[in-house]
């Protein structure tokens, strides 16, 4: 959850865009009709809606923080966000929402919750919290942060509204939990509503420092069940604890402002007890991943699960970046700072893997999405022949994307040591480009790298860094990407997940790389539009 000490949140939105820009099925790429753009290979400023395709966005202001909630009432998820704006107004964040069946597709409910109307009210903004169905008296309830700016009051108190039909709320302003009577200092938010193995239902807030436990038989009455750490001294946002199988999960987001860390991440174990042990002493009990748990880059935060009961996806917010020019923006994602808050809708289906470990994968509805065959037409190349690149400075340049784009290729690295890597807003005139390289940490691990490379690029970007991951045995890379405008996700071999934000995607080239003399082999190299 955003801390709320910024009533006045000012911010770009895209990246120079109007309203009119480029659609996904926008096939233009020059308000110049006589010239044959799709034959070139020049950079090109493209222009982007303010709303995504695939990657959800609403018409105005951005999505922070989702609170997923699958309704078995009518079959849909229902996906609560905090409305952000570019300028908020003295109340702010109400409660959105949208509706979908595949986790592709989706429909806007509008205001869902509305803040208080005064800053003087317990919840003049609203942060981040759950909605859940009571069987017992059919009612839904939303579990939810209220904060306050009223001098020398309670900064964030838990509060609760509840609905008959998900649609007419009725808050309850006669029941909050206070942090102040916990000993939480001003953090006591995100509250996160589960039914634990002990049958009852659990509530986990996010204090400062540790997590409060509270218990309750009919999500009326609440009897505070103690506290448990965070991650040594990292505040940790957005809880969220559920079972697949026969793990329990802890998934939550690490909310200090350094590039190596705020992430989302997860703990693993075999009851909700164990998943509160393994905060004692986190070294001991990371998932034997070899990442501590982190499920993707800086550009997905927030992220909370749901399930269908057959599957479980993790909707999280990608940042737009702020900045003066295309390319400062590129690079401006939180190297030195804290990324910009709120932006697209991401959702990544859950992997879970036999030994119990996640990792994020494509939604099966977004690649149906992508149906339409592109051509496919090499523009330049160097070191390459034949599927193979090898040699300095080797590459394959291939033509101009569309706005919403499901790339699929399959590299083979030669050796163990040898690396690769995938650019976007490439063109033959280009001083500068990005790029996810899949770096050789050594000769057995690997991972993704953010670089601006080109004669006047910045290199490595570290401030969107990745994570590491286990070099295939085979040396075998199965490479799905796809972009909605300026949202890119990356996945590999249904181990590793890697969402960014780039602008200039749009009708510019690509290319595939190889680097430092070695040699990979390309193969199954595809392009699908909407």
């Amino acid at each position: 959850m955003k801390k709320m000490y910024n009533i006045f949140y000012t911010g770009l939105v895209g990246c120079a865009l109007c309203a009119a820009g480029t659609s996904c099925s926008d096939d233009t790429y020059s308000p110049d009709p006589d010239k044959n753009w799709a034959g070139t290979t020049e950079f090109f400023t493209p222009t982007e809606p303010n709303a995504q395709q695939t990657y959800y966005n609403p018409q105005i202001g951005r999505c922070g923080d989702p609170m997923p909630f699958y309704d078995e009432n009518t079959g849909d998820f229902k996906v609560l966000y905090l409305q952000e704006y570019v300028n908020n107004g003295p109340t702010y964040h109400p409660f959105w929402a949208v509706t979908t069946d595949d986790c592709a597709n989706y429909e806007s409910l509008g205001e869902i919750l509305p803040t208080g109307s005064s800053v003087m009210d317990a919840d003049a903004a609203l942060g981040t919290g759950c909605a859940v169905y009571s069987e017992a008296d059919k009612q839904y309830y939303i579990y939810y942060t209220g904060h306050s700016f009223q001098a020398g009051s309670v900064r964030e108190v838990v509060m609760r509204a509840t609905s008959p039909d998900f649609k007419t709320w009725t808050k309850d302003y006669q029941w909050t939990l206070k942090g102040s009577d916990y000993n939480t200092g001003t953090d006591f938010r995100d509250p996160q509503v589960f039914k634990a193995d002990d049958g009852l239902w659990h509530m986990v807030i996010s204090g400062k420092l540790k997590f409060l436990d509270f218990k309750s038989t009919d999500l009326k009455n609440w009897e505070y069940v103690g506290q448990f750490n965070m991650v040594w001294d990292r505040m940790c946002e957005c809880p969220d604890i559920f079972k697949m199988g026969d793990w329990w999960y802890f998934i939550y987001s690490e909310g200090y402002r350094t590039d190596w860390s705020r992430k989302v991440k997860y703990m693993m174990a075999k009851s909700f007890q164990g998943l509160k042990d393994c905060f004692g002493d986190p070294g001991a009990h990371w998932p034997q991943d070899g990442k501590e748990g982190v499920l993707d880059t800086r550009a997905f935060y927030a992220g909370k699960t749901a399930s269908n009961g057959t599957d479980r996806y993790i909707w999280g917010w990608c940042p737009i970046r702020e900045g003066a020019t295309l390319f400062d923006k590129n690079i401006n994602v939180g190297a030195d700072s804290e990324p910009a808050w709120a932006g697209a809708l991401v959702c990544h289906k859950i992997i879970q893997h036999a030994d119990g470990t996640l990792t994020l994968g494509a939604v099966p509805a977004i690649a149906d999405k992508y149906t339409k065959d592109q051509s496919l037409n090499v523009m330049a190349s160097n070191g390459y022949n034949n599927g193979t690149l090898s040699g300095d400075g080797a590459y394959v340049l291939y033509n101009r994307l569309g706005a919403c784009n499901h790339i699929s290729f399959t590299v083979k690295t030669a050796g163990n040591s040898d690396k690769f890597g995938i650019s976007v807003v490439r063109a033959t005139d280009s001083k500068k480009y990005y790029t996810m390289v899949v770096n050789p940490e050594n000769d057995n691990w690997r991972k993704v790298n953010f670089e601006e490379e080109g004669s006047e690029g910045h290199g490595f970007i570290r401030g969107i860094d990745g994570y590491g991951f286990a070099r295939p045995a085979d040396n075998t890379y199965k490479v799905d990407i796809y972009t909605d405008n300026s949202v890119l996700v990356m996945y590999i071999n249904d181990n590793v997940c890697y969402t960014n934000r780039i602008y200039g995607i749009t009708k510019n080239c690509w290319s595939i790389n190889s680097y430092d003399g070695g040699t990979v082999t390309v193969s199954d190299v595809k392009v699908r539009v909407q």
